[in-house]
């Protein structure tokens, strides 16, 4: 990729000359798509990112958000960020995946946080497919290898399969942090004459055009002609600058700072500066190298991992080179901040002078055509109840995660109360005494079927995830991923998930408060479907929360309840989007979703955390049917009575912001959700481990065991 004739036109207009090869490849990098969100910024003013307790919104390494705090003493704030790793994952899913979780924890530090929580968003090809598991294993050992390695647990994500990211699968990693209004640093510059340091691994030259590589869709051969982009990991190094970055913040010696991702130096340093309105002066001699005879645009261009760029004080300078060495980590003093042009000299000769913002910012925004995507029509397939059962539950969409979160350790640092495998994970922000509950995930059936519908379910199904275990929505950080925009109808399917995911939120007066685009996820094989991952968090009083699981003890004295529709007329229970489809072909619309979802989420939430609750679980992918197998132990099973002529569709639509709830209070929860959702009786729980779903003459009955064995899909295939 090179920089476009009418972009160059426009920067040797600004700058009155041609500019220089340095020059030429960063702005060639940073008006790419991937930094300059060129044809996605005209958009993303439709989300709202305002909100009582935004501390800082769009535009930083990552959003701040102040948790409520019972005491009213000092608030207590956390970080919210993502960012995706799709093309790298693609040609090394090692290093691809574990490079991606090093970027978002680097984005966690420059915010002066310390990062607490993981969670992990994964979108693959037909899981039949050799090449499909190839890039599955990948990924998920080196997301696993650099997560565990620097002591962050991971303990929250998805994972999905379809056919159509077989060329371009998706990472997508966000990290939450801990910090407070003492220890907050910003990567806005503060002051002429402070220094520019850099601290950690050596620069080298792998990652070189990361970002402009990251802006155009992935060729037949990328697995080989585009390895040199892709960056190497060192999570040991890692770790070490988490810690120096610590002690750095706990002193007090940092002014402001920004990590070195995409376009490595010169987009970090200079973004730095541009966003102050100051300029910079470097000497890229200076950097310290790990290969020899480097030049000048390598030192500036190359995304070499576990790096940061800091603003210091000159005073503080020689403290902080004592902190990097105590650490055993590089440090070289390589410029400061000017109120002039940004500037690079390598060997006193100048390759680079321009100013900061109009590089930054100076990109022009893409007018691109976008055609309105088509609603499907209505083709059903016949299927028996038993083998659509069997189907399903055993489907690797909706089969247990089990075989990936296993290798995450998600209890590292004592935080997780609840972990993977529920519907949300719980970790315990013990200094504002708050459990910070985390769902993150997207719904690529729902959003290929109805980009716009499925991009709403998808927030209200992140939402109902969080209120499931007691927890109100308090911000999101979102992960909009697309095809090339270039194209009209994957421009209109991105318009529409952007559109549908704001609308929800909004909706929910749930902030969206920072994210990232990730376009150009095409191949030989064709687009990917749009994918807006949203990474939302919610915050209750305490730590617990009900279970998955129904509780067996309290069988004689407790009801099974659903709250939502169960799906009796065909508006409800449409089976578009849902896996039922996916498994079966066939065609559907999306199913309608509830009309008062801020509602039904703050009371699911209050419901969850009512004593007489004993378990709760969301109604998602794969429908009732895999919501309640997913409910039944060896102890504890279920007789469910459903009065339907249409047992698939009841059993098998996704209509999202539906709860299954066990308590001993039933009336109470009829009355809670009067005027909100119909609460439905189900039956009752048993000690006898069986599921036995009864509908109209026909009766479906397995076993926990049974269901464990079909849901062991994964775990038996990679065996």
């Amino acid at each position: 990729m090179s920089l476009a004739d009418s972009d160059r036109e426009l920067v040797v207009e600004e700058l009155g000359r041609e500019p220089t090869p340095a020059e030429a490849a960063l702005f060639e990098n940073l008006w790419s798509e991937h930094c300059a969100y060129r044809s996605s910024r005209p958009l993303l003013s439709a989300f709202e990112s305002e909100g009582e307790q935004v501390v800082i919104g769009p535009g930083d390494d990552a959003a701040v958000v102040a948790l409520p705090d019972s005491d009213g003493d000092e608030e207590t704030y956390i970080t919210l960020g993502i960012e995706s790793h799709n093309h790298p994952s693609y040609v090394d899913p090692f290093d691809g995946a574990a490079t991606g979780v090093g970027g978002i924890v680097r984005d966690t530090l420059s915010m002066g946080a310390y990062p607490i929580a993981l969670a992990d968003s994964l979108y693959f090809g037909a899981f039949d497919r050799e090449h499909s598991k190839y890039l599955f294993e990948g990924v998920v050992e080196g997301i696993s290898h650099y997560g565990n390695c620097i002591g962050v647990p991971t303990v929250a994500g998805s994972v999905d399969f379809h056919d159509d990211y077989e060329g371009n699968p998706l990472v997508n990693v966000a990290c939450v942090g801990l910090t407070d209004e003492e220890r907050l640093v910003t990567a806005v510059a503060q002051e002429p004459g402070n220094k520019l340091v850099l601290v950690g691994n050596a620069t080298g030259r792998d990652g070189l055009g990361g970002a402009s590589f990251a802006s155009e869709d992935l060729a037949e051969d990328a697995e080989t002609e585009d390895r040199p982009a892709v960056q190497v990991g060192d999570p040991y190094a890692e770790k070490l600058l988490i810690e120096a970055n610590e002690q750095l913040i706990e002193e007090q010696l940092i002014e402001s700072a920004r990590d070195l991702g995409a376009a490595g130096l010169g987009g970090a340093s200079s973004e730095l500066v541009a966003k102050g309105g100051l300029g910079a002066h470097i000497e890229l001699e200076r950097v310290h190298q790990r290969e020899p005879n480097m030049n000048a645009l390598e030192i500036l261009l190359a995304e070499s991992q576990e790096r940061m760029c800091y603003e210091v004080a000159p005073e503080n300078v020689d403290r902080v080179a004592e902190i990097a060495e105590r650490f055993d980590l590089g440090c070289s003093v390589i410029g400061e901040v000017t109120d002039g042009n940004y500037t690079c000299t390598f060997d006193n000769e100048a390759v680079v002078d321009v100013d900061a913002h109009f590089l930054g910012e100076g990109a022009p925004m893409n007018d691109l055509p976008a055609d309105e995507p088509d609603q499907p029509d209505t083709a059903l397939p016949d299927a028996d109840l038993e083998s659509a059962f069997e189907t399903i539950v055993s489907s690797p969409n909706t089969a247990s995660k089990r075989w990936v979160y296993r290798q995450y350790d998600h209890e590292v640092g004592v935080r997780t109360s609840v972990g993977p495998g529920d519907d949300a994970a719980i970790v315990a922000v013990r200094e504002a005494e708050t459990g910070l509950a985390i769902s993150s995930g997207a719904a690529p059936n729902w959003t290929d079927t109805a980009p716009y519908d499925g991009a709403r379910a998808i927030a209200l199904e992140n939402a109902t995830n969080v209120a499931a275990k007691g927890a109100t929505p308090l911000a999101a950080v979102n992960c909009l991923n697309g095809g090339n925009p270039e194209k009209p109808d994957v421009y209109g399917g991105f318009t529409g998930i952007v559109d549908g995911l704001a609308d929800m939120c909004a909706t929910l007066e749930t902030p969206i408060v920072g994210g990232n685009v990730s376009l150009y996820n095409d191949s030989v094989a064709g687009p990917i479907p749009p994918t807006p991952t949203l990474a939302l968090v919610g915050t209750k009083a305490g730590y617990d929360a009900p279970p998955m699981a129904v509780d067996a003890e309290a069988a004689d004295d407790s009801s099974l309840l659903l709250v939502g529709d169960l799906g009796l007329e065909a508006e409800t229970f449409a089976l578009g989007g849902s896996e039922y489809l996916a498994q079966q072909g066939g065609s559907d619309v999306f199913p309608n979703l509830p009309e008062e979802p801020t509602a039904l989420i703050e009371t699911i939430a209050d419901i969850a955390d009512d004593d007489a609750t004993l378990a709760t679980h969301d109604v998602s992918h794969g429908g009732l049917a895999v919501a309640l197998a997913e409910m039944v132990t060896a102890d504890a099973g279920l007789e469910v009575t459903l009065s339907t002529d249409d047992p698939i569709g009841t059993l098998f639509h996704e209509q999202p912001g539906r709860v299954l709830v066990q308590t001993s209070a039933p009336e109470m929860v009829r009355e809670a959700f009067d005027g909100i959702a119909p609460v439905v009786d189900l039956g009752s729980v048993t000690t006898t481990g069986h599921l036995e779903i009864t509908t109209g003459e026909e009766t479906l009955e397995t076993d926990a065991a049974t269901i464990a064995g079909l849901r062991e899909t994964i775990e038996r295939e990679l065996a």
